[in-house]
């Protein structure tokens, strides 16, 4: 069976939502016929292990996780063509690593208070949107990160920021939430979504989630 591996160490914040997303994340993978492997373990990050799995997802990762080491077995695995996946405050991991900030895409900033929104479906052409309605309102963080990422990834997601309170990016309705985009060989998938344990029982977040695992990994 074809495998993905979830990581979900943190070295700052730990969300208690990551149980919740490992389970998720391992039901929604069987479904689509993918073995998900869940590891806190960095010593997974080597070529030889990597090479077993079709795709890897950081799981609300914080602070620094890999050593150098780690990182260039991931960069490798990268280069070759292997999908990443980052959820949530995947954003906020690495923060001294250049390329892992270019592989979600952006980095994270800050956020106002948990709080519901709505999101504007940007592309609904890909499998984590082409699900969705025009819009969708749901309750979770709304990240800033630290500068737009818009003009060099694909666009998925995006939020009003006159819909909630406490938004400092200025970027109106254009408020980055999901993208996709291509590191070199690979697919890489990010979403901003996922910070509370009940939006992993949402059907909806669950599709979104399922349809950019599965986009990373070409399955």
């Amino acid at each position: 069976m074809t495998r993905i591996l979830v990581f979900s160490k943190t070295a700052g914040y730990r969300h208690d939502s990551i149980p919740a997303g490992v389970a998720a994340i391992a039901e929604l993978a069987a479904r689509a016929g993918l073995e998900a492997v869940a590891t806190e373990d960095a010593a997974a990050f080597t070529a030889g292990e990597l090479a077993h799995h079709r795709a890897v997802v950081f799981l609300s990762n914080t602070g620094e996780v890999l050593d150098d080491d780690q990182r260039a077995a991931l960069r490798a695995f990268v280069d070759a063509g292997g999908g990443f996946a980052g959820v949530h405050a995947a954003s906020n991991a690495e923060p001294d690593w250049p390329f892992f900030g270019e592989l979600v895409g952006a980095r994270f900033d800050r956020h106002p208070e948990l709080q519901p929104a709505t999101v504007a479906v940007a592309d609904a052409g890909h499998p984590a949107t082409a699900h969705l309605g025009p819009a969708w309102t749901l309750t979770d963080e709304w990240y800033d990160f630290l500068d737009d990422p818009t003009p060099r990834v694909r666009m998925l997601l995006t939020a009003d920021e006159a819909g909630y309170t406490g938004a400092r990016m200025g970027l109106g309705a254009a408020h980055p939430v999901a993208w996709c985009h291509q590191v070199g060989a690979a697919n890489a998938f990010y979403t901003s979504l996922g910070h509370t344990e009940e939006v992993y029982a949402d059907d909806a977040f669950r599709a979104h989630l399922i349809g950019g695992i599965t986009w990373a990994a070409r399955v």
